[in-house]
């Protein structure tokens, strides 16, 4: 008789039962408490050609608790795998924000923090889901709900029964954890995901998705994990075309590669985070010929020309064509544009005409 596959709960309990079992053999053999990690950072990321994804190379660092570099480190990480602890016993998420309060306080008899800000805790908790395999939602940590999406959809998240297309002018607000969501009814031709929840909002209003039977989906900036991880789960199961929509910029762009084909800080999450066949679908310099926005042009700044340098010297961008000259007509043109400057031509212009002639010609960077 086969053996069900262990629950995600089961799982991270079992894994940080075993890190804590492994570092009380090491005391117990009067070693110098230790745990071992992969090194987060590009010196340790490769990108897969095949695979169209960044993955986490096999260089391995160790975190030391007699060591005065590692200490620190060594104890924010470990009080982080206890908060996780208590969480995973108890059934219950919290907020990135509530482990850094969990875990902020003065040593005993010092005037040492175990962390100073967020960014800290932040850290550790990647720091975990290398160690343990586990994700952070698996962990029972989530980040912050921040995006909308609308479209012919009816989930079902945690019993709730939720129609996309019934949730009025906000959108369903989307949670960091997507896991547990069941998809009862997907009836759409491609999802359109935006960085900007002012296009969002244009987008809703005009009730874009309706009319084209597609989802809109947006955050505001940088894609969630909670998002990606969406987007991926339609993609995957449901072989839903996705396009990206981004202000015509060296971030805009950035944003497109971290959906594509992952992100250098989260290279070990990318087999559950990653959509290799999502398309950009603008904003583009070409847009910016075609219709006439040079005159809404925003001047390009030092950390602009620095950044485009460094995101075209990646190795997923240098040998593509198509990139390399949207950056060189950046610097041609020597400005970068926003997505809302399309309603200069009306303000329905992005709704009525630019997406429907883009997804009609598909007109379309990858």
């Amino acid at each position: 008789m086969e053996k069900k596959n262990k629950s995600p709960l089961q799982k991270a309990k079992e894994t940080l039962y075993e890190l804590g079992k492994d570092l009380v053999r090491q005391v117990n053999k009067i070693e110098n408490p230790t745990i071992t990690l992969p090194v987060r950072g590009l010196t340790n990321i490769n990108y897969n050609k095949t695979k169209g994804t960044l993955e986490l190379g096999d260089k391995m660092a160790s975190r030391s608790f007699f060591n005065l570099g590692h200490a620190k480190k060594f104890m924010q990480t470990l009080e982080v795998a206890a908060v996780s602890k208590e969480l995973l016993n108890i059934d219950k998420h919290v907020s990135l924000r509530d482990v850094f309060y969990q875990v902020k306080r003065t040593i005993p008899n010092t005037n040492i923090n175990i962390v100073d800000d967020q960014v800290e805790t932040d850290s550790a908790i990647e720091d975990m889901e290398l160690i343990t395999g586990c994700s952070r939602e698996q962990l029972h940590i989530n980040a912050n709900r921040s995006g909308s999406v609308a479209g012919k959809v009816i989930i079902v998240d945690r019993g709730d029964t939720i129609d996309w297309s019934k949730m009025g002018s906000g959108g369903w607000s989307i949670p960091s954890n997507v896991e547990e969501i069941e998809f009862k009814k997907v009836n759409t031709k491609y999802i359109i995901y935006m960085e900007k929840m002012a296009v969002w909002d244009r987008l809703h209003q005009d009730r874009y998705w309706d009319k084209h039977n597609c989802i809109i989906m947006s955050s505001q900036g940088q894609t969630t994990r909670g998002i990606r991880r969406l987007l991926q789960r339609l993609s995957n199961e449901h072989n839903i075309p996705i396009y990206v929509l981004c202000d015509w910029d060296i971030y805009g762009t950035y944003i497109y590669s971290v959906i594509k084909y992952g992100s250098i800080a989260l290279a070990h999450a990318s087999e559950r985070l990653t959509i290799p066949n999502v398309k950009y679908i603008g904003i583009t310099g070409d847009d910016v010929i075609n219709y006439d926005l040079k005159k809404h042009l925003i001047k390009l700044g030092d950390k602009d020309l620095a950044r485009m340098k460094q995101v075209s010297d990646y190795e997923w961008f240098k040998d593509n064509k198509a990139w390399l000259r949207q950056f060189r007509l950046m610097k041609e043109l020597k400005g970068k544009v926003e997505i809302q400057s399309l309603s200069a031509r009306g303000i329905t212009f992005i709704s009525d005409t630019y997406l429907p002639l883009k997804i009609k010609k598909q007109d379309f960077l990858e």
